[in-house]
């Protein structure tokens, strides 16, 4: 029988996915089996054989769950390296390692953004859930800053911060309230904070109903809500078309692998495959950074 020898990219390929895997059984695969043989008993070594698993199972699973909780701890843009290596094991080159490098504080600052919208997101939330609970804790027939204090404590954990505290502060102790509220609606997010320092003002300076000016903002202040929500619905179908045509070059060079062709080893060892790969790259990232403009320009506007 004839062996047919393996490309070394191939071979590079393997040994990196079954070195993943190994990793991932002995991180993960020891605790499944311990579920294994607790549902279906301890096997043929009876009880004695049970025992002595059951001795030497906690070494094993302390390692495992060092592991697990190191692989959670380390930020998402790291894990751009492991791809790289991979990358760099497959086509035989130090460029992929490179790229990897490079991806990693873009890909952070990329997921940090993210974060912070999202906070932004459930600040804008819980100050629609203020004015409801003001509105509602006033209507109980509460004093405006036992109110305030009440709503505060409801959902001061999603406004966060430093400012939301002195809000508190300035409206038990008979403080600047309206002040304390525009500080505090400085935090991305807290922009309708604004409108409580307002109605407050006007509640306390000409005796108007805060109540009634609370639920006019709530309304308000949903809204804006919905019709960020129905931009961002209009905005997805972009979206996805930009990330589409971000990935038609890895595309690309899928169907020339499965055509029995060696585009990375073009790409990664030939002069014109590196030019192309630097052009290609550029002109990917300034189409992706481009179209991305566009379509937050539409979101903004």
């Amino acid at each position: 029988m004839t062996l047919i020898p393996l490309p070394m990219s191939v071979t590079a390929f393997c040994a990196a996915v079954s070195a993943g895997l190994a990793v991932w059984h002995w991180a993960g695969g020891g605790a499944v089996s311990r579920r294994a043989e607790l549902l279906f008993g301890a096997g043929a070594g009876g009880p004695a054989g049970a025992g002595t698993r059951r001795k030497a199972a906690p070494s094993s699973g302390r390692a495992a769950t060092a592991v697990r909780k190191w692989l959670t701890g380390l930020p998402k843009a790291w894990f751009c390296l492991p791809v790289a290596a991979v990358l760099a094991l497959w086509g035989e080159s130090v460029l992929p390692l490179v790229a990897g490098a490079v991806a990693v504080p873009l890909v952070r600052r990329r997921l940090r953004a993210g974060e912070r919208r999202r906070a932004a997101e459930r600040r804008a939330e819980a100050v629609r859930g203020l004015c409801d609970v003001l509105v509602g804790e006033l209507r109980a027939g509460a004093q405006p800053a036992e109110a305030l204090t009440t709503a505060v404590r409801a959902v001061g954990r999603d406004l966060g911060g430093p400012e939301i505290a002195l809000v508190v502060a300035d409206a038990r102790f008979g403080g600047d309230v309206p002040a304390a509220l525009r500080r505090a609606a400085r935090l991305p997010g807290a922009e309708g904070l604004v409108g409580v320092a307002a109605c407050w003002r006007v509640a306390v300076d000409g005796g108007a109903g805060l109540a009634a000016g609370l639920e006019r903002l709530g309304t308000a202040l949903r809204a804006q809500r919905d019709q960020q929500e129905a931009l961002r619905a209009q905005l997805a179908g972009a979206w996805s078309t930009v990330v589409v045509l971000a990935l038609l070059p890895l595309v690309g060079l899928a169907m020339g692998w499965a055509m029995g062709a060696d585009p990375l080893s073009v790409l990664l060892h030939t002069p014109a495959g590196l030019s192309c790969l630097a052009v290609g790259g550029l002109l990917e990232a300034a189409g992706f950074w481009w179209a991305g403009r566009i379509v937050r320009g539409g979101g903004a506007s």
